[in-house]
């Protein structure tokens, strides 16, 4: 286990095995030591000095042939210098040894302190493991006690909800018995219900085929109506608009252009009166059947945009071409389809050479013109 494997290499690491020498020696031991290597070292110094005279004073009496040479000989130089060079190197060179031991011997006691901060520090973080276990393994004998008493009482719950379901099992069987008798009972009438369904849709297809108006929505204030203009010759959309009715009897119609193409209003006045409005809204609708028609065409085979205030059709060319055409009051009856502007790259074009082929050019020969022309 892991908390085997800390305490022994806690035992490995005992101070007490660290200790590279022993530090019980009496304080007296320690300067009678000292005095005596002091004295070794001093006479040890001046013995290597007699040797380094009597060295070069053999090298001196070898290297001549007779006395006379002896005497004839300058005065030789300081005798020992070679050696005493020699000897500083070497001293030099124990200094720094040394230096570097205390050095060395200083990171250690370092080493060693943090060594034994770091046992104290392992030490207490196997207590504190060994008490963490404890708690684990009570916690998990108090989830055992619980997760059984749970258990228990899921059983309970069980056996009560399937009792519960068994009953309610019988009775819906019950009332499943009672509802095939009454769906037999109710099949007997499907027959004549079926003959009563298709005259109310044939009564209905007949009614929608005349009238001209639409309920799409309605609540206990707002009709949302669609004026259906069939009596027209031409194919015109829907009209869509809505009618609010006040507590005072007063309706306030508001139309909406959606493709229409007309140009949203609102009407307002005694709920009497609602009727004459509807009526004028679809005359109005229907007197411009003829242009509105032809632009509701327009629209699904070119981009085009209508603003009925204006009376003002923009046709967009391309991305860069846009087209202004205006329509006279009247159109097509008494007016006619003009051509205003031609924008390229957002600078104006001359129409006056622009023209269709024709006599009296409508809005679909301008718009067919206008697509077809490859000069611009």
């Amino acid at each position: 286990m892991a908390s085997d494997r800390v305490v022994g290499l806690l035992e490995r690491s005992d101070p007490s095995h660290l200790k590279p020498w022993d530090t019980t020696e009496p304080q007296e031991a320690g300067e009678v030591m000292t005095s005596y290597l002091m004295d070794c070292r001093r006479k040890q110094k001046l013995m290597c000095q007699q040797l380094c005279v009597l060295d070069d004073m053999l090298k001196l009496l070898g290297g001549l042939d007779s006395a006379e040479q002896f005497l004839r000989e300058t005065c030789p130089p300081n005798p020992g210098s070679e050696a005493r060079v020699t000897w500083k190197a070497l001293k030099t060179e124990y200094q720094e040894q040394v230096e570097e031991l205390e050095h060395l011997m200083g990171t250690l006691g370092k080493r060693m302190g943090d060594l034994q901060n770091k046992r104290q520090t392992v030490e207490a973080l196997l207590i504190a493991l060994d008490k963490k276990r404890e708690e684990c393994n009570e916690k998990q004998r108090i989830a055992a006690k619980q997760q059984q008493r749970a258990v228990k009482q899921i059983n309970l719950q069980l056996e009560e909800s399937l009792q519960t379901a068994q009953n309610a099992l019988r009775v819906c069987e019950k009332r499943l018995s009672k509802l095939r008798s009454d769906v037999d009972e109710q099949l007997t009438h499907v027959a004549d219900w079926t003959v009563i369904i298709h005259r109310l849709q044939n009564v209905l297809t007949v009614t929608q085929t005349k009238m001209q108006y639409k309920l799409l929505s309605a609540s206990p204030s707002e009709l949302c109506l669609e004026l259906l203009p069939r009596s027209t010759e031409q194919s015109l959309h829907p009209l869509c608009l809505s009618v609010t009715m006040t507590c005072d009897d007063i309706f306030h119609l508001q139309v909406f252009q959606g493709t229409a193409g007309v140009l949203e209003e609102s009407v307002e006045g005694p709920v009497r009166e609602l009727n004459a409005a509807l009526l004028e809204v679809t005359q109005r609708y229907i007197s411009q059947g003829d242009m509105l028609a032809e632009i509701q065409t327009l629209h699904s085979r070119f981009a085009i945009d209508w603003c009925p205030a204006k009376r003002l059709l923009i046709f967009l060319k391309s991305a860069t071409i846009v087209c202004h055409l205006k329509l006279d009051e009247g159109y097509p009856s008494s007016g006619q389809a003009r051509l205003l502007s031609v924008r390229k790259d957002g600078h104006l074009l001359d129409v006056d050479t622009m023209q269709p082929p024709v006599v009296n050019p409508a809005l679909t020969d301008w718009l067919e013109f206008l697509s077809s022309n490859p000069a611009f």
